[in-house]
């Protein structure tokens, strides 16, 4: 299991709207399918949360134990020197889906507002993401004590 850098939890927690991160999940079909999610969260050290309303692959084949993919890109993070090449983290984890109970609780709290708007009768679900890897993009692990 990683940790995801504190020293970018609140760039991931503010990504929406102008540095939405891309989510990748494996169709059955083998292709890769990438969708902004504008709810992507850090949950805790070890989780990335989104709340997931779509009605598109993406949410058909999101299950309890996906493989999920998180590309988090702000430039200006490489120029400050705290992410290298292009200012890109690469998060790997597994879905646990939560439709109830405190996590879906957790996560709708912390949406960011256009987001819930999206969402009025709260029909979403919650995903947390045990991230396992966390990575720039040469394939490096994140440094926990990025500054």
């Amino acid at each position: 299991m990683a940790k995801i850098p504190k020293s970018l939890h609140e760039h991931i927690n503010t990504a929406f709207p102008a540095h939405v991160c891309l989510v990748g999940t494996v169709l059955p079909s083998g292709f890769a399918q990438v969708s902004p999610r504008g709810s992507t969260m850090v949950f805790d050290d070890e989780h990335i949360a989104l709340w997931e309303r779509g009605k598109g692959s993406t949410n058909e084949n999101l299950r309890d134990g996906t493989k999920v993919t998180v590309f988090f890109r702000k430039p200006a993070l490489r120029e400050s020197g705290l992410l290298p090449k292009g200012g890109i983290a690469r998060f790997y984890g597994t879905a646990a889906i939560h439709r109830s109970g405190p996590a879906y609780e957790g996560v709708w709290q912390r949406l960011v507002q256009p987001e819930k708007d999206r969402d009025p009768e709260k029909k979403g679900y919650a995903v947390l993401i045990m991230v396992e890897r966390a990575e720039d993009l040469d394939g490096k692990a994140l440094a926990l004590d990025l500054a």
